[in-house]
């Protein structure tokens, strides 16, 4: 079987969005540059499609890191600011007023359901949004 990927793109006025751009804020004094990079990360569409919910991929490295390559690295101020940008976003998200998804009540699959291939995404399906 053959699988290909859909393109992802999410709306960044999403409360997910408005979180995590007031953490980097915060981290590093200017808002973020939203370049749209990772829009073809495969489960990144397969996870929004399953949840019904908003996904934000957080990038926490420097555009010179060469991502995938043989001499890819990372910075040690990029992991310890990627710390703070986290400690931040989970701040800030915490403000948001509104349903939850751990307030989430739906009814979870059965054992017979979990056994289908596949009944891991399915699991997520519920209407719960933030």
């Amino acid at each position: 079987m053959l699988l290909i990927p859909i393109a992802w793109l999410s709306a960044t006025d999403h409360p997910n969005y408005q979180a995590a751009a007031n953490a980097i804020e915060q981290v590093y004094g200017s808002p973020p540059d939203y370049t749209r990079e990772g829009g073809s990360i495969p489960i990144t569409s397969a996870l929004e499609d399953a949840t019904q919910m908003s996904v934000m991929l957080l990038p926490v490295g420097a555009c010179d890191d060469m991502a995938h390559s043989q001499n890819e690295k990372f910075n040690v101020s990029n992991l310890v600011n990627a710390t703070k940008v986290f400690g931040a976003y989970l701040h800030e998200i915490a403000k948001i007023k509104g349903p939850k998804p751990s307030a989430c009540r739906c009814e979870p699959l059965t054992e017979e359901e979990l056994m289908v291939p596949g009944a891991f995404m399915r699991g997520f399906k519920c209407k719960c949004e933030m």
